[in-house]
Parts: C-alpha cells; sequence; structure tokens
C-alpha cells in the first residue's frame, strides 16, 4: 500500500505565505462558485441550467414535459435556483417563465458547456 504522508524536510514560507493570499484574494469567488457547484451536484438542476443555457425561457409545464417529471419537484428546484440568484422569472398572464440571470450568464455557460 502506498503511504501519502507528507515528508518534507523544509517549509517553503513564500510559497504557503503566497497561497495564503490567493485564496484571501479570491474568497468571495471561491465562495460564489461554491455555491454554484453545490447547486449544480443535483443531476436534475444541472439538466435544468443546461436547458436553459440553450432555450432562453420555460415555463415549470414545458420543463415537467422535457425531463418527465412532475411540476411540483421541478418547482423546487426551480425556486432554489432562484433563491440562489442563478434564475429570474417573468409572468405573462398565468404562466411564470423562467430564465437565466444575465449577470450569471456567461460564467454558468463557461462552467457547464466547458
Amino acid at each position: 500500500m502506498e503511504d501519502n504522508s507528507c515528508c518534507r524536510t523544509e517549509v517553503d514560507a513564500g510559497l504557503i505565505e503566497s497561497a495564503k493570499k490567493c485564496l484571501s484574494a479570491n474568497e468571495a469567488k471561491l465562495q460564489k462558485r461554491a455555491r454554484i457547484f453545490a447547486l449544480l451536484g443535483s443531476e436534475v438542476r444541472l439538466k435544468i441550467v443546461r436547458l436553459f443555457l440553450e432555450y432562453d425561457r420555460m415555463c415549470v409545464c414545458d420543463l415537467a414535459d422535457v425531463l418527465n417529471m412532475k411540476q411540483s419537484p421541478i418547482s423546487q428546484h426551480l425556486r432554489k435556483l432562484k433563491d440562489a440568484s442563478l434564475l429570474s422569472n417573468q409572468r405573462e398572464g398565468m404562466t411564470i417563465y423562467y430564465f437565466i440571470s444575465s449577470d450569471i450568464r456567461e460564467e454558468l455557460e463557461r462552467i457547464i458547456k466547458g
């Protein structure tokens, strides 16, 4: 069995300090991305966001038909995405359409589409 313990003989204080500063300087961005990754850890939410990247807006009925799911669980997923500011919505009569918030669209495209 391979031993993965660290046996360094000398501490590179410059490296340690530089790495700490790097994380500190990027704290807010890392927290935001961690929240996005946590949300996209659900296959259903990942599929929903992928659909919204391809089709600008959809209602819960559209998503239910595409994903072959009931509206109630889809609505719960949409609520989580909306609460995290990944989605916005707009009511038109009795229908509520969801879409990706414009300020997060590019970041989601990079994450999901590569």
